[in-house]
Parts: structure tokens; C-alpha cells; sequence
């Protein structure tokens, strides 16, 4: 989260939005640990539905409170972890050709890192099905905002709708289509990456820099992993 979980407290009660400013609910109350830790937090949705969340699914951006979905986290961790196994290999396979490791142990970590990242491929491609079935959703809803569109329009043509009433929907729709688009685009940004994850090769990665460490010139450049997906509102909870 972008400050202390602790602030957390200072939301009860208080609107909660996805990232594209769309109401969703009201902060209610919170599980924390013995040590103050906010590790949960409990929201009754605008249907009046109450549901527990992880608390690092929560941002805060000044006044306000935003609630991640819970796929573009996961995503998030698929594109760290990974690389991280890729790396862990390639510097496992170094060190057996400067003959540092001995073959058996060797042999040990290999199999330990390919089941893990076998394990991890096996997940990114769950998240993948399950971010196609958000692409849908919003696909379907794309389509029933235009349906609404146009009977609006025909109504209106038709004088049945006065023009106050025509321009509080037609404000309404548009919101409505620019959340949708908005959040197909952000999802279909998470398919490509996953699907980039799960089709790439292991990759060739420098070593390890620390946070002082300048970058690459542009004579020797870095070979890229896949850069981490940028952070989508799904609305249903897990």
C-alpha cells in the first residue's frame, strides 16, 4: 500500500472506489494481527453484500481509498516470481561450469527450480483463463451500454424522453463505456503479459546489481524480462 495499513482506521465508514472512480462499497471493519497488523478488511458492497479482502488489496491516495483487484496482484507476483526462478537457474548453471556447485547438488536445486517454475507456468496460465473471462464480461457489458445508447436515442427521437431527462442517461452511459474500455484495456495489458511469460524461453539476465548500480550503456545492452503489468479493477472478490 502506498502508506501504513494503519491508516486503514481512518476509512470506516468512508466510500470505497475501484481505480477508475466507480463506487463500490464502505469500509466496516478489519481483522488485525497481535501486533496491529490490518491483514483483512471487511466491506459491504453498494448490494449490500459484506465481503473480507486482503488488506494489501487497499491503496490510499490522499483522501481517497481504492480496492485492487485481486487477479492484477497475482499477476503482478507471476511476473516477479518467474524471473526470479529463471535467474536463480542461469546462475545455478554458471556456478556448475566454474565448478563451484558439485554435480549431485546440482542436480538437486535444478529439479527444485523447474518444479517451481513449472508450478508458477501452471498458475499463469489459470490467471490467464480467468483474465479472459473479465475481457468477456466487459465485452458484454461494452455491448449492453451501446444497446442502451441506441434505444435512448430512439426514444428520444421519438419524443418520449424529455431532454433533462436524456442528458442525465446519456452522461451516465458515457461513464459507463469509459470504465469499460478502460478496464478491457488495463486486462487485455495482463493477458499479453502472461502470455508473453508463458511463451518466452528462459531468458539471458545480467546479474544482480545493488540499488546503486548504474544502468546498462547503450553498447552493452540488457537482455529484458518482462516488465511488470501496470496495477485493474476486477470487481468480484475471490
Amino acid at each position: 500500500m502506498s502508506q501504513p495499513t494503519s491508516n486503514l482506521f481512518l476509512f470506516v465508514g468512508k466510500p470505497v472506489k475501484d481505480e477508475y472512480g466507480r463506487s463500490i462499497g464502505r469500509i466496516v471493519s478489519f481483522v488485525v494481527n497481535p501486533t496491529g497488523r490490518v491483514t483483512s478488511v471487511f466491506m459491504k458492497h453498494e448490494d449490500g453484500e459484506f465481503r473480507k479482502y486482503a488488506s494489501e488489496q487497499f491503496r490510499i491516495d490522499e483522501d481517497n481509498i481504492v480496492l485492487l483487484p485481486s487477479i492484477k496482484l497475482r499477476v503482478k507476483t507471476l511476473c516477479n516470481e518467474i524471473p526470479l526462478i529463471w535467474r536463480k537457474e542461469q546462475a545455478l548453471n554458471e556456478l556448475l561450469e566454474k565448478k563451484k556447485v558439485p554435480s549431485e547438488l546440482f542436480s538437486e536445486l535444478q529439479k527444485t527450480f523447474d518444479g517451481a517454475l513449472n508450478q508458477l507456468k501452471t498458475d499463469a496460465q489459470t490467471t490467464s483463463n480467468s483474465v479472459d473471462k473479465y475481457i468477456a464480461r466487459c465485452n458484454a457489458q461494452i455491448r449492453q451500454l451501446n444497446s442502451a445508447l441506441i434505444h435512448l436515442e430512439i426514444e428520444r427521437e421519438i419524443g418520449r424522453i424529455d431532454e433533462s431527462s436524456y442528458q442525465t442517461a446519456i452522461e451516465m452511459i458515457k461513464d459507463g463505456l469509459k470504465w469499460a474500455h478502460a478496464e478491457r484495456e488495463d486486462l487485455e495489458a495482463l493477458k499479453n503479459q502472461l502470455s508473453n511469460m508463458l511463451l518466452g524461453d528462459t531468458p539471458t539476465v545480467p546479474p544482480q546489481q545493488d540499488d546503486q548500480a548504474t544502468t546498462e550503456t547503450s553498447e552493452t545492452p540488457a537482455p529484458q524480462l518482462p516488465e511488470p503489468p501496470v496495477v485493474v479493477h476486477v470487481k468480484s472478490a475471490n
